[in-house]
């Protein structure tokens, strides 16, 4: 557990008790903002704890590598040749994206190349 990035104890602990046999996890990153609790990943999925549904329900949602269609970097300004000057990612799985923020531009980095890694096979 020392060797994975992670926010909150609790959110790698979510993480771990719902690993398939033989998973390892990569990072798991707390958002921030209404919506997403946290962003984990794993050398086979990106799971997203999604707070945003009616009546307080919480939801996990696994996106295994292979759905994912496109990775972005978000950002609401201009970023004049910083390609990570923004600290929020959107992750593209068909029709649906998950847009999720973190406390730092290092995270997103982190993510986003990740993510890239294992959609692109490199």
């Amino acid at each position: 557990m020392a060797d994975i990035p992670y926010d909150r104890r609790e959110q790698l602990k979510q993480i771990e008790s719902g690993l398939m046999r033989g998973e390892q996890i990569i990072a798991v990153y707390d958002a921030i903002g209404a919506g997403t609790g946290f962003l984990g990943l794993t050398d086979r999925r990106v799971i997203v704890q999604d707070k945003s549904f009616v009546g307080k329900r919480v939801a996990i949602t696994s996106i295994p590598y292979s759905k994912v269609s496109a990775v972005s970097v978000v950002s609401n300004k201009s970023i004049a040749g910083n390609f990570f000057s923004s600290g929020a990612i959107a992750i593209h799985v068909g029709t649906h994206t998950y847009e999720v923020e973190f406390w730092g531009s290092e995270k997103a980095h982190h993510v986003h190349d990740v993510i890239l890694h294992y959609t692109t096979g490199s």
